[in-house]
Formats: C-alpha cells, structure tokens, sequence
C-alpha cells in the first residue's frame, strides 16, 4: 500500500513539475505573445497554459508505463490531441475556419469549407485510435468475436479516447472549471497501481499545477489544453475496461456533448447552487 501510494505522488508530482518547467519555457519564449487572446470577462489571458498542460500530463502519463508501447500510447493520446488543439485555437479565429459546435464543423465538412475544428476532430480521432491500438496491442483479446471484436474494441477505445478530449474542451468556458473536472475525475481513476492509474495520476499533477494562472485569469487552457488532458482522461478508462464498459462510457461521452448543442452547461451550473459554489471556488474577485 505504502509502495503504491509513493508511486501515485511521484507520477502526480511528474506531471505538476513538467507542466510549471513547460509553462516557465513557453513564457521566455517570444512565441508566447501570439497566444494572448480575451476572455468573457473581456480581459487578456494568455493560452500558453495549453501546450504546458499537454506537455506536463502527457510526460507525466508516459512515465507511468511499464512497456514502450505504454508510454507511446501516453505521447500519442496527449500531444497528439494537443498539438490539432493548438492548430484550432491559432487559425481557429480566421473566418473561414468559424463554425459552432460538433454539427457546425461538421456540416461545414460536408459541403467542402475545412475548418481548423474539423480538422481537430480528426486528428484527435486518429490520435486516440493509435494509442487504443497500441494499449490493446499487449492485451488479451476480446473472448468473443475473434478478429472482429479485437478491432472493434480498439475502434470503442480511440472514439472514447477523441470523444473525452472534445468533452472536455467544453468545459474550458470559465477559469478553473476544466481543471477542477479533470481533478474530480482523475483522482480516483489514479488510485489503481497500474497502467490506467498512473495515467490519470499523471495527468492529475499537471492539471493540479496550472490552478493558480488560471483561476487568477491570466492563463487558460484552450483547446490545445483541454483536450490533451481530456483525451489522457479517456485513455486512463479505456486502459482498465474492455468492449462493453467502453461502450457504456462512450455511450454516456457522446449523449453529454451532443447534449451541449441545445443545453448550456455553464447556465445549467449556475441554476444548480452546489454546482455554482463548487464552480466560483478558487476564482479572483471580480467588483461588483
């Protein structure tokens, strides 16, 4: 118990000291003047706290395996959807690429204008199929469906793994909340000693570090940030489940962010008091 518990600090403390050692480099550097965007309370935030939380949850993730494909699942699931995150929030502005929500950028597909969302979707669905494929490659197969549900059962994982990511760019709507989600989620998915825990623990330090800068309003995650957390967040619960719970959890995934195309969580929290607490907790005080 003592062993796993120090395991568990070391993989949370990881993943915190990645993401500051990240943040402090993407602060020197004289990229991080692009990144300046407004918020909704019309004040300046800076969105170097994307790649940070990418690189620290991703790095921290990766030290959790036992295997190299392990810890390329990590890189893959984390950078991967980062890196098409961060394509998003730099061209995303251009008016071409402007579209709303999951059906806006995919409506846009469909008659031929590429948007930067779109081109996120995809690219975070790739990401998360190669590391479902390269978790599930020292796997025991399905028991039943032979080939077919081996494939099927990656297919489940990669669209658990893309589909956590966008879930979770939702919620990057007010400082602090998409962090405080990925902690509530990630701290008891990071209790197992294994490969779905260290994951999460992983995962957990980075977001934990970046609490400060984004409560205070001065940094926030964007898309680059959130859905590399959010698409560790699904690799950590694909890792510890097989075709039917994957189902289930996708299941639920994908009723929540098409839920969000006619239901606004950020008026649903504030209608809802413990929620709204739970939310504003942490936040700087804004006058009257």
């Amino acid at each position: 118990m003592l062993a796993r518990n120090l395991r568990r600090l070391a993989l949370v403390g990881a993943g915190a000291l990645a993401a500051r050692a990240a943040m402090a480099a993407i602060s020197r550097s004289p990229a991080a003047a692009g990144l300046d965007r407004i918020n909704h309370h019309g004040q300046t935030v800076s969105l170097k706290e994307g790649p940070a939380a990418a690189i620290g949850a991703s790095v921290g993730a990766a030290l959790s395996a036992r295997r190299p494909g392990h810890a390329a699942a990590a890189l893959t699931a984390g950078l991967g959807a980062g890196a098409v995150g961060l394509y998003d929030d730099v061209v995303g502005a251009q008016p071409r690429h402007q579209a709303k929500g999951l059906k806006g950028h995919l409506g846009a597909l469909a008659h031929g204008r590429v948007t930067s969302g779109a081109v996120k979707i995809v690219g975070a669905g790739l990401a998360g199929l190669i590391a479902a494929a390269l978790i599930d490659a020292d796997r025991p197969a399905p028991r039943r469906g032979g080939r077919f549900g081996a494939v099927a059962n990656t297919l489940l994982g990669g669209a658990l793994i893309a589909g956590t990511a966008n879930l979770m760019n939702l919620f990057d709507l007010r400082p602090g909340r998409a962090l405080k989600v990925a902690t509530a989620v990630t701290s008891p998915l990071s209790a197992r000693d294994d490969l779905s825990g260290g994951i999460a623990a992983g995962t957990m330090g980075a977001a934990t570090a970046l609490f400060p800068e984004d409560l205070g309003e001065e940094t926030m995650l964007g898309d680059c940030g959130a859905n590399a957390i959010g698409a560790l967040m699904g690799l950590s619960m694909a890792a510890r489940s097989g075709p039917l719970l994957r189902g289930v959890l996708l299941s639920g995934v994908t009723a929540l962010i098409l839920t969000s195309e006619k239901v606004s969580f950020t008026q649903v929290i504030a209608r809802t008091p413990v929620l709204r607490e739970i939310d504003e907790f942490g936040r700087k005080p804004r006058n009257p």
